[in-house]
């Protein structure tokens, strides 16, 4: 067994280690490996922290927040976001949707948890004593609208009890399992129903028979507040890394304020606007950097002005999030 991991370090860099889990004839072979190569990573970054380098088990990958666009090597799939359903590459009824939780994603390698970005997670170890031995991945989760309050506590190097007992693992995949994803959900709801973990399940998938059906829901969920919707091609393969088999359909809001102040650019945008200075009907005030071309970047709106924006939701603050610059607001 030492010899074999030897070789798999050797042979195999973080680097292209999302390429090689992406070939069917390696794929069975890292999930076999799987369970024991991040464990052997970590212990290195443990090593290291002991060693005097100052590097500590949080920081194994060179990733530098949990929330960046990119994932580090941990063999996750990443959505892409779908804007119209229209965009789907196959018809509606290839796919599974399922509602899209506001949580902190949440990777378990068979032995500890990981941010997206491969920072470990702190629970407390009653929270994953029980978890199966090979990879899920998931949200952990509250309830709707509670990511600013989850994120607070699972972010903690000293877990709380109490407040851990009110977080559930969410899952929606099982990392590196055989067969299509229809498969892959249905053993993992057995394995979940074996261990009987109240805060451990798995994220219900409904199957999909038209684009009017995923409409419709997407309408529902907005309705309650939920970040919205993930369809998934039921016959796809496992795939790590960003994925054409996956979307993440959500809602869309616009709105109109008006600009109170311009921020000059930098780097690339020397010269021009880098973002306005925003201020709502409720007087809040926020900055607005991106839905720019260079031609609106030369001449931006003035201040006094009013401007269309689109934006996903609002913050605990009431400030928009994901907030992106449409057009020049003109009357009616």
């Amino acid at each position: 067994m030492n010899n074999l991991k030897n070789e798999l370090r050797s042979e195999i860099s973080a680097e292209s280690l999302k390429t090689q889990i992406n070939r069917p004839n390696t794929r069975r072979q890292f999930l076999f490996l799987s369970l024991f190569s991040l464990g052997s990573l970590n212990g290195t970054a443990k090593a290291e922290r002991t060693n005097g380098n100052g590097i500590s088990a949080e920081k194994k990958f060179s990733v530098s927040h949990e929330d960046s666009s990119e994932t580090s090597n941990l063999a996750m799939v990443l959505p892409k976001t779908l804007i119209d359903v229209s965009q789907l590459r196959e018809d509606a009824s290839n796919y599974l949707m399922s509602e899209k939780l506001d949580g902190v994603r949440a990777y378990w390698d068979g032995k500890q948890l990981y941010f997206r970005s491969g920072r470990l997670i702190h629970p407390p170890a009653w929270f994953t004593e029980r978890f199966p031995t090979h990879p899920m991945d998931g949200e952990l989760w509250i309830g709707r609208g509670q990511f600013e309050r989850l994120s607070g506590i699972v972010r903690r190097l000293q877990a709380n009890d109490e407040e851990w007992r009110q977080i559930q693992y969410c899952l929606f995949e099982s990392p590196l399992a055989a067969g299509d994803f229809r498969q892959r959900m249905h053993n993992l709801q057995n394995t979940v129903a074996k261990v009987s973990i109240p805060w451990l399940r798995v994220i219900p998938h409904e199957s999909v028979k038209s684009v009017e059906q995923i409409t419709a829901r997407l309408k529902q969920l907005t309705l309650q507040k939920a970040e919205g919707l993930v369809l998934h091609l039921a016959s796809a393969e496992f795939q790590a890394g960003r994925s054409e088999f996956v979307y993440k359909l959500k809602p869309q809001h616009d709105a109109e304020a008006k600009v109170v102040g311009i921020q000059a650019g930098q780097g690339k945008y020397q010269g021009m606007m880098g973002a306005l200075l925003l201020e709502t009907p409720e007087g809040k005030r926020f900055k607005l950097g991106t839905g720019f071309d260079d031609n609106e970047r030369r001449n931006p709106p003035p201040i006094g002005s009013l401007v269309t924006y689109r934006y996903r939701d609002v913050t605990s603050n009431g400030l928009p999030k994901f907030a992106s610059f449409i057009r020049v607001y003109q009357a009616d």
